[in-house]
């Protein structure tokens, strides 16, 4: 497979002045490449799905539709951690998991992928990915051969939505230690503080420090605003896909190139 040329591209996306046309330089990542999708995928910490890419519609839709945003393995994988990762490598082990395996492959998207997680300002959270239909031998080559371009088309890919989607992106607020992160998700998801406290294994006086504590960071009057806070501002992300927001989605339009 012939190198790809990172000036070319790098040079067609700078020019680039809005998402439409970004949505073309995916395809021609995906014929270069020849594999079956290239997609980016910002996340926001609200639900809203933003991005482009060749998924077909029709999954996207459905995606949204199932809300597979609070179980999808790779974008929790990919929000856990700072390094690009195998979807062989993530964690399937779930009964909702596996089922949502099975139906990505059956709408197409394939049974290989690897993504890149990127983060910007302020919270600012969204994934690269590229996936295909062969067997593990043959993406694992791929990978490790094309992996650096992958790295730097991701970063330069995210760094145009940015430019191009300034209002996106939250106003800064102080960091959250991991266990005010924990604390927050974890009741943001619907749980109960004695059950937070134990998944924690801390007591719940322990826990009422780290809520209190984030809340002071935030500038929230409460633990529900807290909590609403770290949802807006990107500090804890737990899924909830809003069906009807403004803007894209990747392959979402009628563009989608299949």
């Amino acid at each position: 497979m012939k190198k790809l040329n990172l000036d070319e591209f790098l040079r067609k996306l700078e020019k680039v002045t809005a998402l439409e046309e970004i949505h073309g330089l995916t395809l021609g990542l995906r014929d270069h490449y020849k594999i079956d999708h290239v997609v980016y995928h910002w996340v926001s910490a609200d639900g809203d799905q933003y991005g482009f890419g060749t998924y077909p519609p029709k999954w996207v839709q459905h995606y949204v539709d199932k809300e597979y945003l609070r179980i999808d393995p790779v974008v929790i994988g990919c929000f856990q951690g700072a390094h690009p990762v195998n979807w062989k490598r993530l964690d399937w082990r779930s009964k909702a998991a596996r089922q949502f395996q099975v139906d990505a492959i059956a709408h197409g998207i394939g049974n290989q992928g690897y993504s890149i997680p990127l983060r910007g300002p302020n919270g600012q959270f969204a994934v690269f990915s590229v996936s295909h239909t062969c067997s593990d031998d043959v993406w694992e080559a791929f990978t490790a051969e094309h992996q650096r371009d992958l790295v730097l088309i991701a970063y330069f890919l995210n760094q145009k939505a940015l430019e191009l989607e300034k209002n996106r992106v939250p106003e800064a607020t102080r960091p959250l230690s991991p266990r005010e992160v924990d604390a927050l998700t974890f009741l943001a998801m619907g749980y109960g503080r004695a059950q937070v406290a134990d998944m924690l294994s801390i007591s719940e006086h322990t826990l009422r420090a780290y809520i209190e504590s984030a809340r002071f960071k935030l500038g929230a009057s409460n633990t529900i605003h807290a909590v609403a806070k770290a949802l807006a501002d990107g500090h804890i992300i737990v899924g909830g896909a809003a069906r009807d927001s403004v803007g894209g989605w990747p392959g979402r339009d009628t563009h989608s190139g299949h």
